[in-house]
């Protein structure tokens, strides 16, 4: 068992943790969140002895093994298959051992330790786990020297997970995977013999691969059984019990004190006010209810296009004088779609993006795009770009055709950018502000199409459940490539199979895909076929899109009367002001009964805005129900 004491830990003056306690026991898989900055990585570090706990005490077993996945990752010249199996290290000791030992009965003891170990079938288990990670028989025999540092990263987690050890660190472990290799981690750490603690903001994950959830929560480690959706009812269930229990002490709290008030200094009621001063010293206060949300995203909605945005026929595209990556593109974008492309990373997703976006051009065939269509692209290495000298307001004033300040921080403050980041040099801003500050520069012209790629990576599950509901209330088309399956799900509406230099909608749903991975793997063939979905799936997927349509007209009627009432709101309050004004009662009286008349019909345009909105939003709820 992992046994978390009373841990203390400070940072340059800050507390991450503050006598945080915690209990693991052996075999359970427990997912870590929390805010960005919160302490789960450096928690991490610290149950593998990388830093010292300013108080408490972290337990384990004195046999256990424990590994994190190396932050390094592995550049040597021996190939992938040996660098996972060398993990293993006494696996790698006793081999070696073995072919200069020469007393018998050791001989024997490390054959008898290699048998126990199952060493004959640790090359087959080492090459379905860099399978399951996306590497080939071709791959496994190449070596890291070649691969960009996402995939070795991969060759990294290989080597843990083949490890096996007793406590498995994960940090983030879909960061460098695909869908396709998230679906295969997933199922993977579903059967792991030991115990896991692994951090993620993959809600899909925490809600599969789980059993517990560990939050970090106000520098305490709060476990809650079952995955994220369960973790996220138990969390609401108890913050109401407690602003109930907090609004029926504070009754309390004040009907004490004004007994108290009244009666303290009268002779015959002074023996209970002093009782009573007494109680209400003991009664500990319940802490206010403080949730943390995380700001809203909100993409600018354009002006309406006839479709198609995009048609492409027979095109090709590659690099330069290379054999295109994707050819034969019989492909069309309408103005209200929602598309995510699937497929192993390599295949050509990121390629058929940067066509999309205008950065590449079709080497042979037709592409055609609106005149006036205008494209947000978010690149999944784009925040590496970005002017770390430089503020995000400098960057928005660069790009931007925003003329005013007051519009370029408005654009900001759509992605949670407020007046205390915008002057704030973005070598300062976390991974999650980097991305928001990209959504607020890829959408500064109200784009008609979002292109998406890994726009995830940084976000915590809360930023990510804002993005998919700006997601929903944009009204242009939308395509997306993301790891995480929840975001896929809430968003698109039809998918994209990019695979074998071609992409071809597949006529079908996540479950359909993971089924087609999963048959894939344990048939070892390469030519299986989607598996095709039912007709209702077909009927649901253009019935939700006929809805989104319908509610696009209430979701602008929505923005537009919240708008109107803001305005209105401010008049109230500016008419309230001078109403209060004591010099207004000098003036003549007609002016008085003037502003009170301009008030009274100042509410009742207030009301029916209230009442046109609450309409929209009803009906909304209504259509989503």
């Amino acid at each position: 068992m992992l046994q978390i004491v009373n841990l203390t830990y400070r940072v340059g003056g800050r507390v991450l943790f503050d006598r945080a306690s915690l209990a693991l026991p052996t075999g359970h898989r427990a997912g870590l969140i929390g805010r960005n900055g919160s302490g789960k990585s450096t928690l991490l570090r610290l149950i593998v002895g990388d830093g010292h706990a300013d108080g408490g005490d972290i337990q384990l077993p004195n046999r256990w093994r424990v590994a994190l996945v190396a932050q390094d990752a592995p550049d040597g010249p021996e190939s992938l298959l040996d660098t996972v199996l060398a993990a293993d290290r006494e696996r790698t000791d006793l081999l070696a051992e073995a072919e200069t030992a020469t007393d018998p009965h050791r001989i024997g003891d490390i054959h008898t330790r290699l048998a126990d170990k199952a060493a004959h079938r640790a090359p087959a288990r080492a090459a379905s786990i860099l399978a399951g990670l996306g590497f080939d028989e071709a791959a496994q025999a190449g070596s890291c020297h070649s691969l960009s540092g996402g995939w070795r990263m991969r060759v990294a987690l290989a080597a843990t997970l083949f490890a096996e050890p007793d406590l498995l660190l994960l940090d983030e472990p879909t960061n460098h995977l695909d869908l396709e290799a998230t679906l295969w981690l997933e199922s993977y750490l579903k059967t792991y013999p030991g115990t896991v603690l692994m951090v993620s903001h993959d809600r899909d994950l925490l809600n599969r691969a789980v059993n517990r959830i560990v939050s970090v929560e106000d520098c305490k480690l709060v476990s809650y059984s079952g995955g994220y959706d369960d973790f996220e009812r138990i969390r609401s269930e108890r913050l109401e019990h407690q602003a109930s229990a907090r609004t029926k002490q504070l009754l309390q709290r004040r009907h004490m004190q004004s007994y108290i008030d009244r009666f303290r200094y009268k002779a015959s009621k002074a023996r209970q006010a002093q009782s009573r001063l007494k109680a209400l010293a003991r009664m500990a206060p319940i802490a206010a209810v403080s949730e943390d949300r995380t700001v809203a995203f909100n993409f600018p909605d354009a002006d309406a296009l006839p479709s198609p945005l995009i048609a492409i026929e027979r095109a090709s595209v590659g690099y330069g004088a290379e054999r295109p990556i994707l050819d034969n593109l019989n492909l069309s974008l309408d103005d209200d779609d929602r598309i995510a492309l699937l497929g192993a990373n390599g295949n050509g997703k990121s390629t058929l993006m940067r066509l999309l976006a205008g950065r590449l051009k079709v080497a042979s065939g037709e592409l055609r795009r609106s005149a006036k269509l205008r494209i947000g692209y978010f690149a999944q290495h784009q925040a590496e770009e970005l002017d770390l000298d430089a503020t995000p307001l400098m960057h928005l004033e660069r790009l931007s055709s925003l003329v005013t300040i007051e519009r370029q921080r408005a654009q900001l403050a759509r992605f949670g950018i407020g007046a205390q980041l915008v002057e704030s040099r973005v070598s300062t801003l976390s991974g999650g502000e980097k991305a928001r500050l990209l959504f607020a520069l890829m959408s500064r012209n109200a784009p008609h199409l979002l292109l998406l790629d890994e726009p995830t990576n940084h976000l915590d599950v809360d930023a990510r459940q804002a993005l998919a509901q700006a997601i929903n209330d944009f009204s242009g088309a939308v395509v997306l490539i993301s790891h995480d399956p929840h975001l896929i799900e809430l968003t698109t509406e039809r998918l994209w199979l990019v695979s074998e230099g071609g992409c071809q909608p597949f006529d079908g749903d996540l479950d359909d895909y993971r089924a087609l991975l999963l048959g894939k793997r344990r048939s070892q063939s390469a030519t299986a076929e989607p598996t095709a979905p039912s007709p209702n799936r077909r009927d649901g997927r253009r019935a939700a899109a006929q809805a989104r349509a319908a509610l696009a007209p209430l979701r602008r009627a929505v923005t537009d009367t919240e708008a109107h009432l803001t305005k209105l709101q401010a008049q109230r309050v500016a008419l309230q002001s001078r109403l209060a004004d004591q010099g207004l009662y000098d003036q003549p009286p007609e002016k008085v009964t003037a502003l009170r008349m301009s008030l009274a019909q100042l509410e009742k345009e207030i009301a029916a805005a209230e009442a046109s909105w609450f309409a929209a939003q009803k009906a909304i709820e209504t259509a989503n129900a």
